[in-house]
């Protein structure tokens, strides 16, 4: 009950977990020093919470004079979370633990037929293998972890938890990733959020994007899209649409994702190339357009290949477009470029850096994403720990 003994004893403990999580490892007399409890008040609480394997005990503190003090701090060993990016090509896994370390990653292929007649049921029991894959050779259990951050490349709703307009490969997927299924496959909380979100804040916390209070993370891959977040939250909107940049109309009607994706760069590049073969017959032109992929296209461009280097410039016009209807609208402070594509911010950013100088109304600094493949997995692990942190101090209250 608020106000009672026992409910004040647990609201102390809560402040000493803090201050342990936010300054390490700290002395009873640094603890009291810094909280503004007493000393026989933190005494208290750190039994307790050495009781429940929450803090350690960690030695003693070097002294110049006196007896030396025992030393404490939060165990971050006591739980752990994991992290989950189920893309379109790729499922990508990881496990953290409550101070945010990825204790270990790793990334397996999505299912050879995600549209197939089981494939609701095969790739639930693919992400559970891989989970449970993770923990044994990590000496873990399932009572060990606390929650799971799932992202996935479609819009979540905030309060149903059901998935829509998912990435065209995944489609289909739907029920079987909702956040109900995915709570009665995980023997643990799961939560479900959208993976360009996620990226946002996995680069917010640890990536290109610490510390900004504006910021766009614009991924362009097998899909597009963006995660806008404010002053360290994301923005939603109504449905969770925020960031579904796929339907914003550019030239000729096109859509977005289109025209951005990775199917659209391909028709882009096939397009010039072909041209080029018209006006020429150039063996390396005809070799480029047999062999082409987005990745052969990119090290040709920094190889100085001076076909390559047009196409990509023709496509960071159209990206510059995109960027531009945002930049008008929210004026971000920065604007950091992920995903498959997006990634490749060696050959874009210096083409999109000038067009933003000579165009732009606001001019946004531009970066590529620090985390790369990581980005949304460190995002899922993100809401998994803030989760759990939050449980941990509200089972205290009760």
């Amino acid at each position: 009950m608020a106000g009672s003994p026992q409910y004040i004893r647990n609201l102390n403990e809560n402040l000493i977990m803090d201050a342990l999580i936010a300054s390490g490892t700290m002395s009873r007399a640094d603890i009291s020093r810094q909280t503004g409890l007493s000393k026989p008040t933190v005494s208290s609480a750190i039994e307790h919470l050495i009781e429940r394997n929450l803090v350690l005990e960690t030695g003693r503190a070097d002294n110049a004079q006196g007896r030396k003090a025992t030393l404490i701090r939060f165990n971050e060993k006591v739980y752990y979370v994991c992290g989950v990016d189920i893309g379109a090509t790729k499922i990508r896994v990881a496990i953290s633990d409550l101070n945010g370390e990825m204790l270990d990653f790793r990334t397996y292929p999505m299912l050879a037929d995600p549209r197939g007649d089981r494939a609701g049921m095969e790739i639930l029991d693919t992400l559970r293998s891989h989970m449970d894959e993770l923990l044994t050779e990590n000496q873990l259990n399932w009572e060990q972890v606390q929650c799971i951050g799932f992202g996935i490349p479609g819009v979540v709703s905030p309060d149903s938890g059901n998935i829509n307009r998912i990435v065209a490969p995944l489609e289909g997927l739907e029920e079987a990733l909702s956040l109900e299924s995915l709570s009665g496959v995980f023997p643990c909380e799961v939560i479900l959020e959208n993976d360009v979100n996620l990226a946002a804040l996995g680069e917010y916390r640890k990536g290109a994007a610490v510390e900004s209070n504006l910021f766009v993370f614009f991924s362009i891959g097998t899909g597009t899209g963006a995660g806008i977040m404010v002053n360290g939250q994301l923005l939603r909107g109504m449905g969770g649409l925020t960031g579904e940049l796929a339907e914003m109309l550019l030239e000729e009607d096109r859509r977005l994702e289109d025209v951005l994706s990775v199917e659209g760069l391909m028709e882009l590049a096939k397009r010039h190339l072909d041209a080029n073969l018209l006006e020429e017959q150039d063996s390396g032109t005809e070799y480029l357009r047999k062999h082409l992929t987005p990745e052969r296209l990119f090290e040709a461009a920094r190889s100085g290949e001076a076909r390559a280097v047009r196409i990509l410039k023709q496509y960071c016009q159209m990206i510059a477009s995109a960027l531009r209807h945002i930049c008008v609208v929210l004026a971000p402070h920065l604007v950091v470029l992920g995903g498959g594509i997006g990634g490749n911010g060696d050959v874009l950013l210096p083409f999109l850096g000038q067009i933003v100088s000579d165009q732009f109304p606001t001019k946004p600094e531009l970066a590529c994403s620090e985390l790369g493949e990581r980005a949304v997995v460190t995002g899922a692990v993100q809401v998994a720990l803030q989760q759990t942190m939050l449980n941990l101090q509200q089972k205290a209250l009760e």
